[in-house]
């Protein structure tokens, strides 16, 4: 933390939908600012396709400069279908910089927020309360930009070294406590793998299971990628939280989102060490850009996410306790009737960051 003691917030808006959920977010942090002992500083910087049709680059320097100095970073949302690297893959500087601050484990909690409509019948009675944990540096994803493709074949390989996945089980296992400690779940761990086909799965879970026997109180659960996602549709509740390979948890990520009323209600981060990005699973719905009709709510709680994770890096107690502030407003801002546009509801992003807003 700088010597104002204010926590300095990167603060990179992105592309299409990505600024207009990031100012409520902002209004948010500002509204805990005020009611709290609190001190943010915000600093805007650039990033993602748009910057990239400019400039050639998907971010400056400079904006890797101030990720690295900030307390943390708020993403809003980057890259656009239509602008493409030569290779024509998408601009992504949200993951150009997992791979730059080695921020090995996306976090990606799935709460049905009591009022939310989901797809599972049963769910509003019993809730779903669940966190995957992704590795986001490695996997197949490691083979990002270097795959070989031929006029007969194309080759990508998958990478899973012992390094990340011993810190990545680690996280995973206190994150487990944590919840439990918090009453929050059942403080259980379930590593998700293809361990009875491939070798490297079998070593991520040997590697797990080496993790469990120095965490006795975290009940640790194995199952295979493709049962997990059936699981995953009948019973969610039984889950508490989750750890898988790269591509496994962007799949089962965005499955889980589904549980829990889509992408604008999930919010997500990528942690590391040293430095983390919050941000919400969605992406820049470049067809809805600039109508006031996204949904902030994934957003808001990124916001809440990270003010967690600076809680527990500073041991500041308030600021743990302005996440779940958040959280609760966000709860009743649809308990109250707030209903977004992909619910088939009337509310824009500027009704709901008033309901959240109010609701603080």
């Amino acid at each position: 933390m700088s010597a104002s003691n204010a926590l300095h917030i990167a603060v990179l808006g992105g592309d299409g939908i990505g600024p207009e959920v990031m100012a409520p977010a902002l209004e948010v942090l500002r509204k805990i600012e005020a009611t709290s002992d609190l001190k943010f500083r915000f600093t805007d910087a650039p990033a993602g396709a748009n910057n990239y049709l400019a400039t050639g680059k998907s971010m400056p320097d400079s904006t890797v400069r101030l990720c690295e100095e900030a307390d943390a970073i708020l993403l809003g949302a980057c890259g656009l279908p239509s602008v493409r690297y030569p290779d024509n893959t998408e601009v992504a500087p949200q993951i150009e910089l997992r791979f730059h601050f080695d921020l090995y484990a996306g976090v990606r909690p799935a709460r049905l927020v009591p009022g939310v409509p989901s797809p599972i019948v049963g769910a509003d009675q019993r809730g779903i309360d669940l966190v995957l944990i992704r590795e986001s540096t490695e996997g197949l994803f490691a083979s990002m930009g270097k795959g070989v493709v031929t006029d007969t074949e194309a080759r990508e390989t998958l990478v899973i070294t012992r390094k990340t996945s011993e810190r990545l089980f680690e996280f995973s296992f206190r994150l487990a406590e944590r919840r439990k400690a918090r009453g929050k779940a059942n403080g259980g761990l379930t590593c998700v793998d293809k361990a009875n086909v491939f070798r490297a799965f079998a070593f991520f879970r040997e590697m797990f299971d080496e993790a469990a026997k120095r965490h006795p109180d975290v009940k640790a659960d194995r199952l295979y990628v493709d049962a997990c996602s059936l699981m995953l549709v009948k019973r969610p509740w039984d889950f508490d939280v989750m750890v898988t390979e790269n591509m496994f948890g962007d799949i089962l990520s965005d499955l889980a989102a589904g549980l829990i009323g889509g992408l604008g209600m999930a919010p997500s981060a990528d942690i590391g060490d040293r430095y983390a990005v919050f941000q919400p699973c969605h992406g820049t719905a470049p067809d809805i850009m600039g109508q006031g009709k996204a949904n902030p709510t994934a957003m808001i709680l990124s916001a809440a996410m990270m003010l967690d994770w600076l809680a527990d890096k500073h041991g500041l107690e308030s600021a743990a306790e302005a996440g779940e502030r958040i959280e609760r407003a966000v709860d009743k801002a649809y308990a109250g009737g707030i209903k977004p546009m992909e619910f088939g509801g009337s509310n824009g992003t500027a009704d709901i960051a008033r309901a959240v807003l109010a609701a603080l």
